[in-house]
């Protein structure tokens, strides 16, 4: 194309194109970008600097990852320096069609943050096509008889460039009888038709020969020729006549094939085979030809073809009728097609990635759509729109983008996973509608702490337990996904001295399980109270705490003690003094025993084992209360001997003796003979130590 359009139709149009870019360099980003440039650029031509327009930097462009919405094959952004480069041929009239305006629109799409950029690209049209005839010879018959000033229509050129470049004129060589004129039909193109300046006289010439030149207005012009032959016919006096110049109809382009649209109608004064009509299509290119058939004998216009309003909104045919004779006329058939809802809504999705953060700010873009709609007027308008209860919902950007945001808060505990389905309905009767997709997964944080099955944990630990026992395990859940939902444990609080922790109780980091150092006692240490912390892995970790209190369980290692009758210095057991004359239930003395035991291993029993004679003593079973439990007879000894057993409450029991050395005496010095049977004591100190304990005894 460029060796056709000339180096220095190149360089101006690089001139406009670099100043029509220069108008676009504006800040307001939110603005549709607009370039124009001509049709049939080379693959990898400059359209302009799609960065720099879109206010993006170099260094922005790796991580924006700039890229042309994937409906669009004509066009690709070069990763380096943000150009936006032609990818593919872009034939205009393969595009646009007859359109005076050809213009492709798309989105480029952005990421972090998402966000579609609307692109308009003009096209414009350079001469590359000529005009063309579809024959090279035609024939047309007329009258002699024919008045000067008749016109006829001639064949019609088509060029499928447009505007300056679309077909111009007509030239007629020249001839004293024809000369030409050109008309226009209601959309803009031109026509020929040939008038006859001159009468003619087929005696005289019987055939006449001229040349049609159709030349388009392009730079350098294009032009293409077609010969016409002028048959002059005997006299034929009545042409015949339209009953309308023109005929109009609207039609749906849903209308069946075989439908009839109307009929034309000529009448022709003249009678017999100079009034018979035949009616044919004149001026029509191939395409109105595959969509419509006319009846040569009746003017009913049907359909051969479908009907596509998107691909034609109209359509404007010339019909000619013509007499036996040689007489014709000419009218026009307008032909509207009407919009029908028939087209689908198309949806094309773009989203940076299937994942999202749970802790995704609201509003955040997590897709773009765009629809589309061939259909026009209310068919073709679309409404966007999710069914369901999602935290998203759909923003509409632009008339045919939308952005898909986030409402909600998400958690991903609650939904690991959304399905949504996007539909697009158009506002036609009937509505249609399509729908598409998309799955979003929601990624994990760190948002959830550990949370301990139980708000506070008691366990019951037996004294004496072997170091290194399992004496509780305590368990905290995150719901948090890896390293955010890996839970170690740690004790960071006791009432033990912070020295002494260690050698009672540790807790296995992983498992939760909390060991015992040493042997518990509880007469030593009766309860404790531990802090223990649950801390997941997350980059900002998280943390509980949960108390456990330990309580060490009693167990009978603690034989009673007596305190009372204490042993002599010798080890041996003290007097206590009975009045002879004491009756029953009288009060001796009383057994005193502790146990450093608790509970039921403490609870002590008092029993006589040995006594001198029996029945003469009763103990009391709790209280140890030694009594007379019977007077003392004649044939009693005055000195009596008793051991008392001191048993606890433990199973097995654990017990202690006490020896109690009872004489009955009414005065000390008659009690002196009876102690007389004591062995001598080996010290004079211990001797009178004795004697003293045994008066207080008395007294």
């Amino acid at each position: 194309m460029g060796n056709r359009l000339g180096p220095k139709l190149q360089a101006g149009r690089r001139r406009m194109l670099f100043l029509f870019l220069l108008s676009l360099f504006r800040p307001a980003l939110s603005e549709q970008i607009r370039y124009t440039i001509p049709e049939e650029l080379t693959r990898g031509s400059l359209v302009g600097n799609l960065a720099k327009d879109l206010g993006l930097g170099l260094r922005d462009l790796p991580t924006r990852n700039l890229r042309v919405s994937a409906e669009k094959k004509f066009f690709t952004v070069s990763t380096d320096n943000g150009d936006l480069l032609v990818s593919d041929r872009i034939d205009r009239e393969q595009v646009c069609g007859r359109k005076s305006v050809c213009v492709l629109e798309f989105e480029m799409v952005a990421e972090k943050p998402l966000n579609f950029f609307h692109i308009t690209v003009e096209i414009q049209d350079v001469n590359d096509n000529p005009p063309t005839f579809s024959q090279n010879v035609t024939e047309l018959e007329i009258s002699e008889l024919t008045p000067t000033g008749a016109t006829f229509a001639l064949e019609s050129a088509q060029d499928s460039d447009v505007g300056v470049n679309s077909l111009q004129q007509y030239y007629l060589s020249p001839d004293p009888h024809f000369s030409l004129i050109q008309k226009e039909n209601p959309d803009g193109s031109r026509y020929p038709e040939l008038v006859l300046k001159a009468p003619l006289d087929r005696e005289e010439q019987s055939c006449h020969h001229l040349v049609l030149m159709a030349v388009d207005g392009g730079e350098p012009t294009r032009s293409c020729t077609t010969q016409i032959r002028v048959v002059v016919a005997d006299a034929n006096d009545n042409p015949p006549v339209f009953t309308q110049d023109v005929y109009r109809v609207s039609v749906s382009e849903n209308l069946p094939l075989g439908s009839s649209m109307l009929r034309v109608m000529a009448t022709d004064l003249d009678e017999g085979i100079n009034a018979e009509i035949a009616y044919t299509f004149i001026n029509v290119d191939k395409a109105v030809r595959q969509l419509f058939k006319l009846d040569s004998k009746t003017g009913e216009l049907t359909t051969v073809g479908r009907l596509d309003f998107e691909e034609r909104e109209s359509y404007t045919i010339g019909v000619e009728a013509k007499d036996g004779g040689h007489h014709t006329a000419h009218c026009k058939i307008q032909i509207d097609i009407l919009d029908e809802n028939d087209n689908v809504p198309e949806i094309t999705l773009d989203s940076e990635s299937k994942y999202i953060k749970e802790d995704t700010e609201l509003g955040t873009v997590v897709a773009l759509i765009k629809t589309h709609d061939l259909d026009s007027g209310f068919n073709g308008e679309v409404l966007c729109q999710i069914k369901g209860n999602f935290p998203f919902k759909i923003v509409q950007d632009t008339k045919n983008t939308y952005k898909l945001v986030t409402e909600r808060v998400l958690d991903r505990e609650k939904t690991p996973e959304y399905n949504v389905t996007i539909t697009a309905t158009d506002k036609g009767k009937p509505p249609l509608s399509s729908k598409r997709s998309l799955s979003l997964k929601v990624s994990d944080v760190n948002d959830n702490a550990p949370v301990f099955h139980q708000a506070s944990y008691v366990v019951h630990v037996p004294e004496n337990n072997p170091p290194g026992t399992s004496i509780a395990q305590v368990n905290a859940l995150d719901p948090d996904l890896g390293p955010n939902g890996q839970v170690s444990y740690s004790i960071v609080a006791s009432d033990l001295e912070p020295r002494a922790l260690s050698s009672y109780v540790s807790v296995n980091p992983q498992s939760g399980v909390v060991f015992a150092q040493r042997a518990f006692d509880h007469e030593e240490l009766r309860t404790f109270e531990l802090t223990l912390q649950a801390r997941d892995h997350g980059s900002l970790a998280l943390s509980a705490n949960v108390s456990l209190r330990v309580l060490v369980g009693d167990r009978n290692d603690n034989a009673p003690r007596v305190l009372y009758p204490a042993l002599g210095p010798d080890g041996s057991a003290l007097f206590d003094t009975v009045p002879r004359a004491a009756q029953p239930g009288y009060l001796v003395t009383k057994v005193v025993a502790v146990d450093a035991d608790s509970g039921h291993n403490a609870w002590l029993s008092y029993h006589v084992l040995q006594a001198s004679e029996p029945g003469l003593f009763s103990v009391g079973l709790r209280t140890g209360e030694v009594r007379t439990a019977r007077a003392l007879g004649d044939r009693d000894a005055a000195r009596q001997r008793l051991l008392v057993a001191v048993r606890d409450g433990g199973q097995p029991p654990l017990s202690a003796t006490a020896t109690l050395l009872l004489v009955f005496a009414d005065s000390l010095q008659e009690a002196l003979p009876d102690l007389s049977d004591r062995p001598a004591p080996s010290d004079p100190q211990a001797e009178l130590q004795f004697y003293l304990v045994v008066a207080l005894a008395l007294i």
